[in-house]
């Protein structure tokens, strides 16, 4: 490091202890096995976000797109109704992950906010590359508000929202139902990875031992896109839209030791100067997908009641 270089922000204890435990599992990282068994790892931790509090009712649906059947698991809180409804996309890469394991901090906003909440399990690459993981997202919405009166939503409340690679999406979602004339409530970023820049601050700063690497990156923008044809499409890359004006209030949530703060800061901040509300929140020593790790990070219980908080200003509840 240079002499008088800023030094990384230190690690969370709670944090800490997560990647040291995790690390002693010592299951492989991409690149060493099929991804196969990378996906079957992933089910080992489907209680990380810890216990799910009870709502009204859990279902899983079905919801057509234009390459696949995929499901939904819709949670509905207690009360009467229509509901504001939030679509959300898990991260994990455009490639891992599933929507169970995000049950417990879902029951939660849902409870918080009397809204539906629907977790969306979108295609994978990379035997589904861009488009297909995208374009299962926006079917989403467009089934949603075919469906409302089933669901009990309102049409008029539909809002996005996703983690890392599901904040990409969600970005992108809210970027297209601009262009299509759809209003969106509001759209939810956790920790988005919406630029393919490697060499940031946060991806030179915590490029190794705090959970997603750079590396890591660098591998899953390569299983999700299609080479370097896809940079320039703002549905793939949300940072190089044209411009982001007229885009669906947001809140942006940041982990400080996380190689894609500096990606959502700036995406946060863009938004910001094109004109749209935005509430970003930085949560100090904290990692890459403390949002699901509830079960191990306290922080995580309070983003979950901050984030509820928000949503509620924005709804006006």
């Amino acid at each position: 490091m240079k002499i008088g270089a800023k030094m990384p922000a230190p690690l969370h204890p709670q944090a800490a202890k997560f990647l040291a435990d995790r690390a002693s599992l010592g299951l492989p990282v991409a690149g060493e096995v099929p991804i196969s068994t990378l996906r079957k790892n992933t089910h080992l931790f489907i209680n990380d976000g810890g216990p799910s509090e009870n709502v009204a009712d859990i279902q899983l649906k079905t919801i057509p797109t234009p390459t696949a059947d995929i499901s939904a698991l819709v949670i509905t809180p207690e009360g009467v109704g229509p509901f504001p409804v939030l679509l959300f996309f898990h991260g994990g890469g455009w490639v891992f992950n599933f929507i169970e394991m995000y049950q417990a901090p879902l029951s939660a906003i849902a409870n918080r906010t009397k809204s539906v909440v629907i977790a969306v399990n979108y295609q994978k690459a990379p035997e589904h590359k861009f488009p297909i993981p995208f374009d299962d997202c926006w079917a989403s919405v467009e089934w949603v508000i075919e469906n409302a009166k089933t669901l009990n939503i309102n049409p008029k409340k539909i809002a996005v929202s996703g983690d890392s690679a599901g904040g990409n999406l969600a970005s992108a979602v809210a970027l297209k139902a601009r262009d299509e004339n759809i209003e969106l409530a509001y759209q939810l970023l956790l920790y988005p990875c919406n630029q393919k820049d490697t060499d940031t601050e946060s991806m030179n700063d915590y490029a190794e031992g705090y959970g997603l690497t750079r590396d890591r990156m660098v591998y899953l923008w390569d299983q999700y896109l299609n080479g370097n044809a896809d940079d320039k499409n703002p549905y793939a890359v949300p940072q190089s839209a044209p411009t982001l004006k007229g885009l669906a209030p947001a809140i942006v949530i940041l982990a400080q030791c996380d190689v894609l703060y500096s990606d959502g800061k700036k995406y946060a901040q863009r938004l910001s100067e094109e004109g749209v509300l935005v509430s970003m929140r930085e949560y100090p020593g904290m990692v890459h997908g403390f949002f699901s790790h509830g079960a191990f990070v306290t922080d995580s219980l309070r983003l979950r009641e901050e984030i509820s908080a928000e949503i509620n200003q924005i709804l006006g509840s």
